[in-house]
């Protein structure tokens, strides 16, 4: 997704773009799988889909579960590329906390939090204060700081000024703010108010949650910038072997595929096209579940999220579930799928998710995988002193000893995290794309840019 997102964007700046894919679909780890049949194969699962689970060609199976924030940077990607005009989302129906092996639902309203077994009535009330002053917080505004320094205060004092309990505090930085650790807790507050206001403003949008899934899968996004980059004349090859990354100086030069070289003057890829060029800086299970029902206590919702902030079950990081079903076309008609999904820290992954799995039986059938997180060693930017030899990437060692100063001009995203929203994705896409055009992304901008190609009055 990263790579078609930024495609798309590099077309709409009139850059040159030659995407290619050694897979046969669209959007590599973040594809959508259909049918039924392709998923059994691609976790080696013995035999064929049974009778119950409908035609397989019904289902559209996300390897990767997320949802988008309604007010987030995917969203706003979206429209100012208006990519939208290819998909159709629906909202996600309720987001969930776990607390003392019960689930329940986040308030979404102030007469939720009011209602809302989570707290007890006179933390209902401190917690309602929390909110309206996080509501009212502005940071170019100091009068509404009421004595907090946005970028000294850590936020475990925040909690403190406000007194809040354990409980609450464990489903605002988990459910809300959306960390994954309590890390954050010691660190300046602003970050955390800006998150917490991100999921107010998203839920502000639609009412039910703050969350958007789109129809058919999110296989749908990677396709939609596929889209947008050949509208702005971009090219784009599916099924086209990568043999190897040509590389001269110490810059790439170009790709070789099916014995010709086609050459670039810079290169974005995921980590698995240069394993010499990342480092694992992790693991994450992601176990897909078939049900034939509804997950218990979320009030027969279609579409969920359920996050287990770490506290609950003596972890360091949360543990995630996604829930859609055939309301989102992505099943058979009757079925669910929920995802579960959590970062690796023990010798035993399978034994960490189960908090998770448990809340979701009887399940029908599961798909476990366990796969490694890659971040880049080479930013594609810096200049370094070199004294080796030019190398081909897959080739042989060629050329003289050099000493160069080099920027290899490889950007190479990161590996999606174990979150269930595309906020952390869309920080690696702006990154690329500052070190790539050593400018900030600027949505504005991107707007303009659309204008001086097509003119505004096309556009209508």
């Amino acid at each position: 997704l990263q790579e078609c997102i930024l495609s798309g964007i590099m077309s709409v700046n009139g850059k040159k773009v030659l995407h290619m894919d050694r897979n046969s679909y669209y959007g590599g780890e973040s594809a959508s799988i259909t049918p039924l049949e392709d998923l059994y194969k691609r976790f080696n699962l013995p035999g064929t889909p049974p009778e119950s689970m409908g035609r397989g060609r019904d289902w559209n199976v996300d390897l990767i579960p997320k949802f988008l924030m309604a007010n987030g940077q995917l969203v706003k990607m979206l429209l100012y590329t208006e990519v939208t005009r290819y998909l159709d989302f629906k909202v996600i129906e309720g987001s969930f906390v776990y607390k003392g092996g019960k689930i329940y639902k986040v308030p979404s309203t102030e007469a939720e939090a009011l209602a809302s077994s989570l707290m007890g009535l006179f933390e209902k009330r401190r917690f309602r204060k929390f909110l309206v002053y996080v509501a009212n917080f502005d940071e170019n505004d100091p009068r509404t700081f009421e004595g907090v320094d946005p970028k000294k205060t850590t936020m475990r004092d925040v909690y403190k000024k406000f007194d809040l309990g354990q409980d609450v505090i464990d489903f605002t930085g988990h459910a809300l703010a959306l960390y994954r650790t309590d890390d954050y807790l010691d660190q300046p507050c602003q970050e955390t108010i800006n998150r917490i206001k991100l999921y107010s403003e998203s839920l502000a949008r639609y009412g039910k949650s703050p969350y958007l899934y789109p129809l058919y899968g999110l296989g749908e996004l990677p396709q939609g910038f596929a889209r947008l980059s050949a509208i702005y004349g971009g090219t784009y090859m599916l099924n086209k072997p990568i043999e190897e990354i040509v590389i001269e100086n110490g810059k790439v030069v170009g790709v070789k595929s099916e014995g010709e070289v086609a050459r670039c003057k810079q290169l974005i890829c995921d980590p698995s096209y240069v394993s010499d060029r990342v480092t694992k800086v992790g693991q994450v299970i992601r176990v897909i579940c078939i049900l034939s029902h509804p997950i218990k206590n979320t009030n027969d919702a279609n579409s969920c999220q359920i996050i287990i902030p770490q506290n609950q079950v003596n972890r360091k990081s949360d543990i995630y579930v996604c829930m859609i079903s055939s309301a989102h076309n992505v099943a058979a008609q009757g079925k669910y799928i929920a995802i579960a999904s959590t970062t690796v820290e023990t010798a035993d992954p399978e034994k960490e998710i189960k908090p998770a799995l448990d809340l979701l039986e009887p399940i029908e059938q599961k798909f476990v995988s366990i796969s490694d997180l890659f971040a880049p060693t080479d930013l594609g930017t810096e200049s370094q002193v070199s004294q080796r030899r030019a190398r081909v990437w897959g080739g042989e060692e060629r050329g003289s000893t050099l000493n160069c100063c080099f920027s290899s001009q490889i950007f190479i995203s990161r590996t999606y995290d174990a979150t269930t929203h595309f906020e952390t994705t869309c920080d690696d896409i702006k990154d690329i794309y500052k070190r790539m055009m050593g400018s900030e992304f600027d949505f504005e901008e991107m707007k303009r840019k659309k204008n001086d190609i097509y003119g505004e009055e096309e556009q209508q």
